[in-house]
């Protein structure tokens, strides 16, 4: 009993020292900085619910739902290359892509002090 609890004690301190030996001498990964928007998301939600205009066809056949719009963005903040993913039909989709390209972000996402063009999904 005491020979088992002499190598479990052994085996509890090799695997601390290891973990900090690991914890020190692992690679520091660097985060890419976030992009974000000028005053928030709900800043951001505020901007696009005053600059939607609900299509016709829409509210005539009670369409409603949520789309996702896909694009990307750029390194001056602006989104380009706008896709639908996903759309509700009526026109909602073509109307939130028009908003989302009005859309201007403070801070484009950096990596390596370099700003990258960043995928986007809203």
């Amino acid at each position: 009993m005491k020979q088992f609890l002499f190598v479990l004690a052994i085996s509890l301190v090799a695997f601390i020292s290891y973990k900090e030996i690991q914890a020190q001498t692992a690679p520091t990964k660097v985060v890419p900085a976030a992009q974000y928007y000028e005053g928030g998301q709900t800043a951001m939600y505020e901007f696009i619910n005053s600059h939607v205009l609900y299509p016709a066809v829409a509210k005539r056949n009670r369409i409603q739902g949520e789309c996702i719009i896909g694009g990307v963005l750029e390194a001056d903040g602006t989104m380009t290359n706008v896709t639908v993913v996903k759309n509700i039909g009526g026109g909602c989709g073509e109307e939130a892509a028009r908003v989302v390209k009005l859309l201007k972000f403070r801070a484009p996402g950096f990596k390596s002090q370099t700003s990258i063009p960043v995928y986007f999904k809203l």
